[in-house]
């Protein structure tokens, strides 16, 4: 997926002669018998729109059932490239925005692809005993479009009010709200790990859960669940480190937030380690 700056992002249109001519998908290709994913990214991009990239991260890794196929698609997300992307191989290109009309007919397994593109970088939690309801104000003219409001050691009858207070506000901004537990307004829900490892299915609205290990992903991923947020990489014990976070969260289907002693500045370093972005407390706030 090559993504501009301003958002933007590619797609190309299949053309006549190919299985699904027509319609619309992200630029690539297929993997050649032993060689390794970020080479053919580099290859095939190269070959159909004549760029050379320069920087890339992996990203998720979706499996979807054609009528004439299987395939395991692996995404990437192009950030940095050389040269002006052109067609090559006789196909439409255009640059998509997400809150425009969707290019059309787009291949069937792009749709989640897409919900999972529309989900920002960061993702805030609150504490409101050191970062009240201004801060929250503050940051939502900044642009914050994920919150999670987390308050365990506040009062029931508090934590209610502040839940109302937050929502409205948000919603004011076009800020999602997640919560604990059902509440009326809130966008969706956040589970814990032993609550997802309960859930036989996944509940209305946008829903997130924590996971310290692979087989909690697994089941967020069985569960098609919006996005995990996967922890802690540093600053409380067991420590993941990126390399534990890189190995855990490799080749997941659905966005992964790292979590854990985290500020914006280790943004470019949890991309690299297959992150979508950042799930932060202190960092969100600071």
């Amino acid at each position: 997926m090559i993504q501009r700056p301003d958002g933007a992002f590619l797609l190309a249109q299949r053309p006549a002669g190919k299985v699904y001519a027509g319609w619309w998908e992200f630029p690539g290709g297929k993997v050649e018998t032993g060689e390794a994913l970020a080479s053919a990214l580099v290859r095939e991009l190269h070959e159909e729109l004549g760029i050379d990239v320069l920087r890339a991260y992996p990203w998720i890794t979706r499996r979807h059932v054609y009528e004439h196929a299987s395939v395991v698609l692996r995404f990437f997300r192009v950030t940095a490239w050389n040269g002006e992307p052109h067609p090559r191989e006789s196909q439409a290109i255009r640059w998509q925005r997400l809150e425009e009309p969707m290019a059309e007919p787009m291949l069937p397994a792009n749709a989640p692809v897409l919900a999972s593109l529309a989900l920002p970088w960061e993702y805030a939690i609150s504490n409101a005993s050191r970062f009240g309801i201004e801060r929250i104000r503050e940051r939502l003219e900044q642009g914050l479009k994920l919150l999670q409001v987390r308050e365990p050691s506040m009062p029931e009858d508090e934590k209610n009010r502040f839940t109302r207070q937050v929502l409205a506000l948000a919603h004011r901004y076009g800020c999602k709200v997640l919560v604990k537990s059902a509440f009326p307004g809130a966008d969706g829900l956040h589970v814990t790990a032993s609550q997802l490892m309960n859930l036989d299915r996944k509940p209305a609205g946008l829903v997130a859960a924590s996971c310290h290990t692979r087989e909690e992903l697994d089941r967020a991923m069985q569960l098609d669940l919006d996005f995990a947020v996967l922890g802690p990489v540093r600053d409380k014990a067991p420590e993941l480190g990126w390399k534990g976070f890189a190995d855990l969260a490799r080749g997941a289907s659905i966005p992964v937030y790292a979590i854990g002693g985290l500020v914006r500045a280790d943004l470019e370093e949890a991309w690299a380690a297959g992150a979508h972005g950042l799930a932060m407390i202190r960092g969100a706030w600071s």
